[in-house]
């Protein structure tokens, strides 16, 4: 299912990601999420339409809310991984809009765009804040878009714990 080669750069990076939410988000576990594919800008998940469909047939509005955040989440946690920077990552903000059902496998998909400033910001001043959008398209027309606020901050040394 993913969109990889055998010599993908980032196919460990994803599949660390995919134990992460296992351990960490149990409910990617019960929506069947994957990370389709990840080119170091672009990142694409999915996941089947039926244990994420609702009584009309189409995806469950809660379950379009839930990959596309996690999909602008994971975008960060990628981002901050190729650069080997470790931070907490939560989303400050966040609303989507559904202006069509989606009667297929859902993907999300979210780009980084120029976000570098911001990662700079994290690596200077050990914060950071970021808008990030993930969309899913039905029949290739727009049909939920996620627009959120994530934050993230880095993790304290750990001689700062008994502080």
């Amino acid at each position: 299912m993913t969109g990889f080669s055998e010599a993908s750069p980032f196919q460990s990076l994803c599949d660390e990601l995919e134990s992460l939410w296992h351990e960490g988000i149990p409910l990617t576990i019960p929506l069947g999420v994957k990370v389709r594919y990840f080119d170091g800008e672009t990142l694409e998940l999915a996941a089947d339409l039926e244990p994420n469909r609702n009584v009309h047939g189409t995806a469950f509005a809660g379950s379009l809310y839930a990959i596309t955040a996690l999909c602008g989440w994971s975008m960060l946690h990628l981002q901050l991984a190729r650069r080997d920077l470790t931070a907490a990552i939560v989303i400050a903000s966040g609303q989507i809009n559904y202006p069509r059902p989606v009667a297929e496998t859902i993907v999300a998909r979210c780009s980084f765009g120029d976000q570098e400033a911001a990662l700079r910001d994290l690596e200077k001043d050990g914060r950071m804040r970021i808008h990030l959008t993930a969309s899913v398209a039905a029949n290739g027309v727009e049909a939920a878009v996620f627009e959120g606020d994530f934050s993230a901050r880095s993790a304290a040394p750990a001689w700062l714990n008994g502080l």
